[in-house]
């Protein structure tokens, strides 16, 4: 409780809200403007006459008025679309906050491409954080577009943030971001009951999220959990290859967690490799005959033309699936590119002394390539 001694006025101003001055300036301009149209034409003796040089007259007062009005509407509408833009750049500077250019030796660019027209968020999401156990990064897609949507990455990136700094194992990052999403889910389903009258976006019963949780440690070892989502891929040298081919386990939402969540081994990224996270939506996106679009042929051009730093890697892949989708793309597009460039140390050696790091370290169960997940 604030308490104001008796005798000593308040510092507190009083305050002014500025929509009836909104309000004045909105309606003040074209009710002038439709008074001096309705005085011409009832009041003024010229608008009674039938000759040409008063009819020209007439015209032109209602074209001025006309005109005025027309370009008042127009500079209300800018201002307020210029307010929304200001607004929907603050909230994605808070969902998708930019990422440091460097985070523990690791080189790192991230951008997303929506696909509605003017928006600047859309159900991907991306975080890197360098932790005590090293940095860890999270790349996602959240079913669906919209309000609920963005309620959905908002949830989940809130949780890993927090998470990613407390929890020791990785599998218990993922348990934290699933309970996280479950709690998510169920304040969405009370708010969207019948009784409440709104209409959902998304059925609850429907959502779900594609997710990738990856840990670099200090020495450059690579361990993934995959809910779902496409597995990033190596580029190493000249080479450009998938960091691992494991079957992923099913996206957050619809089914239960394992009890034992344990995370995939990968092997080491070594200096001067890169990696490359994305959402579906990179290599799902057709051209006007229905042709996917080839993310690994983007890749192995930016690798051959020696564009190896991340911003790089993004202005070659963003321009080629411009290009493929002729500039409307379907689906939201995300990409994360890590780069190492910590100093080179040698690389771990196996039981009988043989090289595994780079792609021998890769264990490769599964015989096929993993197809893109779909789910839009």
């Amino acid at each position: 409780m604030i308490r104001i001694k008796a005798g000593v006025p308040s510092r507190r101003r009083p305050r002014t809200s500025s929509r009836p001055s909104r309000l004045v300036q909105t309606l003040g301009l074209p009710t002038v403007w439709g008074a001096v149209a309705v005085s011409y034409k009832f009041g003024c003796p010229l608008a009674e006459q039938t000759g040409l040089g008063a009819r020209i007259v007439t015209s032109a007062v209602f074209f001025a008025v006309g005109t005025g009005l027309i370009l008042h509407v127009r500079r209300t509408l800018l201002r307020e679309l210029r307010q929304i833009r200001k607004v929907a750049g603050a909230a994605q500077s808070v969902l998708l906050r930019p990422l440091p250019p460097r985070l523990a030796g690791l080189n790192i660019a991230a951008a997303q491409l929506s696909a509605d027209r003017g928006a600047t968020i859309g159900g991907d999401l991306y975080e890197a954080v360098a932790t005590e156990h090293g940095v860890r990064v999270v790349m996602g897609d959240v079913r669906g577009h919209g309000l609920s949507a963005i309620g959905t990455v908002a949830a989940v990136l809130g949780s890993f943030r927090e998470a990613a700094h407390d929890e020791p194992e990785l599998g218990r990052v993922l348990g934290r971001l699933d309970r996280a999403l479950a709690r998510h889910l169920r304040e969405r389903a009370r708010a969207e009951h019948p009784s409440s009258g709104r209409d959902p976006d998304t059925p609850v019963a429907e959502e779900f999220v594609t997710l990738l949780l990856l840990e670099i440690a200090g020495d450059g070892e690579l361990r993934a959990i995959n809910c779902g989502h496409p597995w990033p891929y190596l580029l190493s040298g000249a080479r450009v290859e998938p960091l691992s081919r494991a079957d992923p386990l099913p996206p957050l939402g619809p089914f239960p967690l394992p009890t034992d969540l344990a995370a995939t081994p990968c092997g080491h990224l070594l200096a001067d490799e890169s990696l490359v996270l994305y959402t579906d939506g990179a290599e799902d996106a057709r051209d006007a005959r229905g042709r996917f679009f080839s993310l690994p042929e983007a890749l192995t051009e930016a690798v051959r033309s020696h564009l190896v730093s991340p911003q790089a890697i993004l202005r070659t892949v963003f321009t080629a699936l411009l290009q493929h989708t002729a500039g409307r793309p379907t689906d939201d597009i995300a990409l994360l590119v890590l780069r190492n460039e910590r100093a080179h140390q040698r690389a771990p050696l196996g039981a009988r002394g043989e090289d595994i790091s780079g792609s021998a370290a890769r264990a490769l169960p599964a015989p096929t390539h993993p197809q893109p997940t779909t789910h839009r």
